[in-house]
């Protein structure tokens, strides 16, 4: 797992062993701070309420959907509740299916997301069975709060960017290049999406 500062450094250190070339973006931009999430329902229903809206746009919705409905780590709390009330809050007809799909798979034991597959793969399958939470929704939900090393968001902008520029490609590469790319560079391949992220939020800031 790598959910601590020293164990993504060492993380970051195995992958400059195994890429060298990660020890030039260590350099540029020195090692990222952990991004540690927690474990369960409510991240996951962040997820869904922050998808296509501003960080603030996402806060204040959660914020009207707690002060009006109250605890939301429990799935029972929005499937008590109706439409027309989520819809006062700020949640759209659509984002209500993903928070009713989500709290549906969790209260019915369908969905155990504190007992997810070891295989990344397999947890993956079983999280997208969730409407509204597609592959990268995923990924980062086992990168971030599950701590898992190796999983690998090739679909995500930024890593593309990064590794782009990392191979000196003179275009940004396919999702299908990406993940090729990293074959290489199991099983740190967490610690290089961590660190892809962190030089493209340092050098374009």
């Amino acid at each position: 797992m790598v959910t601590t500062a020293e164990s993504l450094r060492g993380a970051i250190d195995a992958l400059i062993r195994v890429e060298p070339k990660f020890a030039d973006v260590v350099a540029r931009v020195g090692y990222p701070e952990p991004r540690q999430r927690p474990t369960g329902y409510d991240t996951l229903l962040r997820t869904i309420i922050g998808q296509q809206v501003s960080v603030k746009a996402a806060a204040s919705i959660w914020a009207k959907l707690e002060a009006g409905l109250g605890d939301l780590t429990r799935p029972e709390t929005i499937l008590a509740s109706d439409e027309q009330t989520l819809r006062s809050f700020g949640l759209s007809r659509q984002k209500q299916s993903y928070a009713f799909s989500l709290a549906h798979l969790v209260a019915d034991g369908a969905l155990d997301l504190h007992n997810l597959p070891k295989d990344d793969e397999d947890a993956i399958a079983l999280l997208t069975q969730v409407k509204g939470i597609g592959r990268w929704s995923a990924e980062i939900y086992l990168l971030f709060a599950e701590g898992r090393p190796d999983v690998w968001p090739a679909g995500d902008l930024a890593v593309q960017i990064e590794v782009g520029r990392l191979l000196g490609l003179a275009e940004r590469p396919s999702e299908r290049k990406v993940r090729a790319v990293a074959e290489n560079w199991r099983p740190y391949r967490g610690a290089a999406a961590v660190l892809a992220w962190h030089h493209y939020n340092t050098t374009t800031i």
